[in-house]
């Protein structure tokens, strides 16, 4: 096949649906998916080619293809990933090595670097507790990087990988011409939230389940501590700022993984803000230990400074722009308000 191709797993989740949409509107590659699910019907007609399957399983045939860029979006999260640490493992840690060996051989082959896109989290990033996660504030890429979670693990260790295929395995070869190296880069994104698909139960959900319930006339009970600080990302921001990176030149960029953000809010500000959009919800709270365990162990915002330096990184939507021009409206829209 001699068309460049895009190959996007876990494409049927929320940041695969939204990226298939815009690689689509750009139309520079074939785009190949795969997932263990159909396509939705909002993206049915996007793909060139759907693979249905386990990626493990499938991934010889994708040896076929001439891919030029990789977006690796398949992955067990956070809350599931506590549920089934060994299942997460094979699928965020044994998928990430089987399609960066596939890059790696596609990129000696063709003498052409294939680009590889991991979307990488806050949960890369481990505090001991919220306290001292409160007194640091903004944290930096190289920075408390000490995971509590299976999810935050297989993430560091997916960045190191890519770092490992990308930069260092080149060291080592006594070659005075070594083989062409891929070109891994990676975004630890905050909280995503997209005004068009459900919320799926992530560990960061709790702020759009909020407006979901609300716009229904459900009560809702939160299942973090009002306080509860995080920063967060409307989905169409983080859209673009994959297609920034992707875009930038190699020479141009200082590290594989990059910080990004757009706004930090407490649960109690997404709790006011579903209130006034939907005034008589009933929200209150129910905290469950382990979720929020896990969420005071995450930063309560980031330091993105070397996106913005790097590659003119800067978000669209900040926190009113996000409730009024994407979030509330889309939502009355989906539930006929």
């Amino acid at each position: 096949m001699s068309e460049k191709v895009a190959l996007i797993t876990g494409v049927c989740g929320e940041i695969g649906q939204a990226l298939a949409q815009d690689l689509a509107r750009k139309g520079t590659h074939r785009i190949v998916t795969l997932d263990l699910a159909p396509l939705p019907d909002a993206i049915r007609s996007l793909p060139a080619e759907h693979i249905q399957g386990d990626l493990l399983i499938r991934v010889k045939q994708l040896y076929d293809y001439n891919i030029d860029i990789i977006y690796h979006l398949a992955a067990f999260l956070s809350s599931k990933a506590e549920i089934l640490p060994e299942d997460a493992h094979r699928v965020n840690v044994e998928g990430t090595m089987q399609l960066l060996l596939l890059a790696a051989y596609k990129s000696e082959k063709n003498a052409r670097a294939v680009k590889f896109f991991f979307p990488s989290s806050i949960a890369a990033y481990g505090f001991p507790n919220a306290a001292i996660k409160r007194a640091v504030g903004r944290v930096k890429e190289h920075d408390w990087v000490q995971p509590h979670t299976m999810y935050g693990c297989n993430k560091t260790y997916g960045e190191s990988l890519g770092l490992y295929y990308s930069q260092f395995m080149a060291q080592r070869h006594l070659d005075p011409d070594p083989p062409t190296m891929l070109d891994f880069r990676a975004l630890r994104f905050p909280g995503l939230v997209s005004a068009f698909t459900m919320p799926t139960g992530g560990t960061t959900d709790y702020g759009p389940e909020m407006l979901h319930a609300a716009a229904q006339g459900k009560p809702y009970n939160c299942f973090v501590r009002e306080d509860t600080t995080l920063p967060f990302m409307a989905m169409p921001d983080a859209i673009k700022s994959i297609g920034m990176l992707m875009d930038a030149p190699l020479e141009a960029l200082t590290r594989t993984a990059y910080n990004v953000g757009a706004f930090s809010m407490s649960a109690e500000g997404f709790r006011r803000r579903a209130l006034k959009a939907f005034p008589g919800t009933e929200i209150g709270y129910a905290v469950n230990p382990r979720r929020q365990g896990i969420v005071d162990s995450w930063p309560e915002d980031v330091n993105d400074s070397a996106a913005r330096a790097d590659w003119g990184w800067k978000p669209d939507y900040d926190e009113d722009r996000f409730f009024d021009d994407y979030l509330v409206p889309n939502i009355r829209k989906m539930y006929g308000q």
